[in-house]
């Protein structure tokens, strides 16, 4: 039976390989942009390394999601306090779409493609609200 960190980690990991996937970017690519490697962020994304504060909030940065939202997922933080805050600075943290999306992102019976699919509707939905 997995202890309860390893589900932290591997939830984590699943949470940032949605999100960088959704932001269209390579493992490659977030490297380059977190000034991490290719090989510790591969481990980061299947749940086999638990990484720093520091480390997530760079990770947090390059996908434009808020450190607290990655905290959060990383069993770090109680997600009820965690705001959405984007670097653009729209803070969505009153929003019920924040756990919605989060909940979407980490649904393993869907494909990367319906979960961009899902979230691309629920953001017009609240748009047109």
């Amino acid at each position: 039976m997995p202890e309860p960190w390893d589900t932290q980690r591997e939830a984590l990991g699943a949470f940032i390989r949605a999100r960088r996937k959704l932001a269209n970017l390579s493992l490659r690519q977030l490297a380059e942009m977190t000034s991490l490697s290719n090989p510790y962020l591969s481990q980061v994304e299947r749940g086999l390394h638990q990484p720093s504060v520091r480390v997530l909030k760079l990770i947090s940065d390059a996908l434009n999601v808020s450190a607290e939202t990655l905290l959060a997922q990383a069993g770090l933080l109680d997600g009820d306090r965690s705001s959405a805050t984007t670097r653009s600075g729209t803070d969505r943290s009153t929003a019920p779409g924040v756990n919605a999306e989060a909940a979407i992102l980490a649904d393993q019976g869907l494909t990367d493609e319906q979960k961009n699919a899902l979230i691309t509707v629920y953001r017009s939905m609240l748009r047109s609200v």
